[in-house]
């Protein structure tokens, strides 16, 4: 496995660099102490890098199967010098990410036999969503699609007035209601619209409240059969936004929004000001969901796709 193959534009690796660079800087230094003084990969450096993946927030199932892993090498090449312990974690975590089928894009691009493609966009308010979707609308328009956003977030106003200001800066059209309205009516509505307009790209925003699932799973359930009155097969993906600089609590909203609706993609927010970037990881092993987005900075071209060898090459620089 190369992990120095050239993927990313240098101006797009410098991003990627500078977004992962507290996650870095706090890995490796802690993975440097739990090495300090050994030569090889023994029991006592296997404990350190346990507790080293676990205080990065890589989660506790997801550090077992990495130990596991590393215990298997050490078993098989028999000596394995501590030296190699960078390289080998590298391919042992891009070959974790390979299994949910996370992170083989390099460019924001739509399934060639969906037209329009269809995101609905879920997530608790305040992990950045509606920015998320700003900055997606945005990369895709800039890669030649036409987009249109579907305002379904009725529940609170500053979500609609929000994703209108989104509209407006990056110049696509938005369908929206007042707060209070049916967000399935809106849903329908934005499909229809988009389906007029030749639209390559519809992002519908949904309401991020989770205090009573049954009510939200019960609501993102209507929205999707509304949905497919329109468009038979969608939405093509349900994208999950989390706030990676949440670490832990991130773990607990993907346990509440997969048990209340289908999600097929993760996008991983805020990983800029943070050291806990190994969520990302873990949040894609545990519950086998591809990471297709991470956030690494404010700008507006700071979402980038999440591509795993890019992703790990950074964590480790």
């Amino acid at each position: 496995m190369n992990f120095f193959k050239k993927i990313f534009s240098s101006e797009k690796k410098e991003t990627l660099d500078k977004g992962l660079e507290k996650s870095s800087t706090s890995f490796l230094s802690k993975l440097t102490k739990a090495v300090a003084g050994k030569s090889k990969v023994d029991d006592d450096v296997l404990d350190n890098l346990e507790e080293v993946l676990v205080t990065s927030d890589v989660g506790v199932n997801t550090t077992l199967k990495i130990i596991e892993r590393i215990e298997a090498r050490v078993s098989r090449d028999k000596y394995l010098g501590t030296d190699e312990l960078n390289k080998i974690l590298r391919e042992e975590i891009a070959s974790l990410l390979s299994e949910t089928n996370s992170g083989d894009e390099t460019e924001f691009v739509v399934p060639a036999n969906k037209k329009p493609y269809v995101i609905m966009v879920v997530g608790v308010n305040g992990v950045g969503k509606t920015t998320t979707i700003g900055k997606l609308a945005n990369q895709f328009k800039n890669a030649g699609y036409k987009v249109v956003l579907g305002a379904a977030d009725t529940f609170r106003a500053a979500a609609i007035d929000q994703l209108q200001i989104w509209a407006d800066r990056v110049g696509v059209p938005i369908v929206r209601q007042q707060m209070g309205s049916d967000p399935a009516s809106v849903a329908f509505d934005t499909l229809q619209s988009a389906v007029a307009q030749e639209a390559d790209v519809v992002i519908i925003d949904t309401a991020g409240r989770l205090h009573n699932k049954v009510g939200l799973m019960n609501e993102l359930s209507k929205v999707k059969r509304v949905m497919q009155k329109v468009i038979a097969d969608a939405p093509h993906d349900v994208l999950l936004v989390l706030d990676g600089s949440t670490g832990q609590n991130a773990f607990e909203q993907a346990k509440e929004f997969t048990a209340a609706t289908e999600v097929s993609c993760l996008a991983v927010t805020k990983l800029d000001g943070t050291a806990k970037g190994g969520v990302v990881i873990g949040i894609s092993d545990q519950f086998q969901i591809p990471v297709k987005y991470i956030g690494v900075g404010e700008g507006i071209n700071d979402l980038q796709v999440f591509n795993k060898y890019e992703f790990v090459d950074s964590f480790f620089k």
